[in-house]
């Protein structure tokens, strides 16, 4: 397969998606939120909503909302959202330490699942994609976990931790992609942008 890529803009703050498409050498510009609590509200869990048709949804949205920033839409946006689901529950970013502690409680010595959707944006065409992994955490400790989030690491994380960080350190298995629990599924996305290379070749 070839390895080149056309450039695009990414439409999230996450600095580990951008150090994923860094890794495969996509290039690739910023395309942030103009209105920050906008598209936190977009974020927001629906009554009774499945984890996968939530992260569908959200990401969805907020593809939509980047091309309506009318930042010069000329290149395909790139948008994926990630969220942690047990037992049909959605773990979604911890509000506080107590909402951390809580998530990581409940993790603990349980298999949970990572949806990962992806939406690309290009040329009025949306192409979609959702990888689910499934994650097997060890038993944790009241000390693991105090000292876990004294870290900092499980703020701003779905399910209130970073697989590529110290939260490793709890992970006994993985059935899935890395990346994808990391935030952005590579595989599926480098068949996607090669995709839309072809075609407008």
């Amino acid at each position: 397969m070839s390895f080149s890529f056309p450039k695009i803009y990414l439409a999230s703050q996450s600095p580990r998606r951008a150090q994923l498409l860094e890794q495969i050498g996509v290039p690739f510009d910023l395309l942030l939120p103009e209105d920050m609590h906008a598209a936190e509200l977009l974020e927001a869990v629906w009554p009774n909503e499945p984890a996968l048709d939530y992260v569908r949804r959200v990401c969805r949205a907020k593809a939509f909302a980047a091309h309506a920033q009318g930042q010069q839409p000329t290149l395909p946006i790139l948008c994926s959202d990630t969220t942690v689901a047990l037992d049909g529950e959605i773990f979604g970013k911890p509000a506080d330490a107590a909402h951390a502690c809580d998530m990581l409680q409940k993790l603990s010595n349980q298999t949970h699942q990572v949806h990962t959707a992806i939406a690309l944006l290009h040329e009025g065409q949306l192409i979609e994609r959702t990888v689910t992994s499934d994650v097997t955490f060890r038993e944790l400790s009241t000390t693991d976990i105090e000292q876990y989030i004294a870290s900092g690491e499980p703020f701003g994380k779905a399910g209130a931790y970073a697989i590529q960080g110290l939260g490793a350190c709890f992970v006994t298995h993985l059935s899935g992609s890395f990346s994808a629990v990391m935030g952005l599924p590579l595989f599926e996305v480098s068949e996607l942008l090669q995709s839309i290379q072809q075609t407008s070749q």
